[in-house]
């Protein structure tokens, strides 16, 4: 059964189990109660950098804490759209799910990259440890997948069949 799995996928799926129930309670807290849940642990420097850098007021606020949650959830369901292509084991086999991966891994990385330089600008250490995690788990399995590439199928050649009996040996034939 584990034959055609390849440590990339295995990688992908990992990464699917921890991002997918962390990210979508972020985004579900902040889409409850955004400015409740934007000033949370894992966003808490979004909004430290929001409110102390930009200055933005609070309609603004909650817009940006939307942006962001919405930016988390594409991230999950590009995580689950790689988690259902996997069922599939011709798809598997191919790489046919790594683009949808490949998707949940830029948008995550480019996230956790900015909460990283906002945490880091805020003065907030624990984010910063967070987001760094998070980024470096992100970046580590898009190297996977880009040096990873799926088995090549075996090329079959065409072998011509011999002349039947009852067709004749002409020069064009041979």
């Amino acid at each position: 059964m584990f034959r055609n799995w390849r440590i990339g996928t295995i990688n992908g799926a990992l990464l699917a189990a921890y991002f997918i129930p962390a990210w979508t309670l972020v985004a579900f807290n902040i889409m409850v109660a955004p400015v409740h849940g934007l000033y949370e642990r894992p966003s808490v420097a979004v909004a430290l950098f929001l409110s102390d850098n930009l200055q933005m007021a609070g309609m603004d606020t909650v817009r940006a804490a939307w942006l962001l949650a919405l930016g988390r959830l594409t991230v999950v369901a590009f995580f689950a759209i790689y988690l259902a292509l996997l069922c599939i084991p011709r798809v598997r086999k191919n790489g046919g799910s790594d683009e949808a991966l490949g998707i949940a891994l830029a948008i995550g990385s480019i996230i956790s990259f900015a909460s990283m330089v906002m945490a880091s600008k805020v003065g907030e250490m624990a984010a910063l440890r967070l987001h760094a995690t998070e980024l470096l788990l992100l970046l580590g399995a898009a190297i996977v997948v880009v040096i990873e590439r799926p088995e090549a199928t075996p090329k079959t050649v065409e072998v011509t069949a011999p002349l039947a009996l009852e067709q004749a040996e002409l020069l064009h034939n041979r």
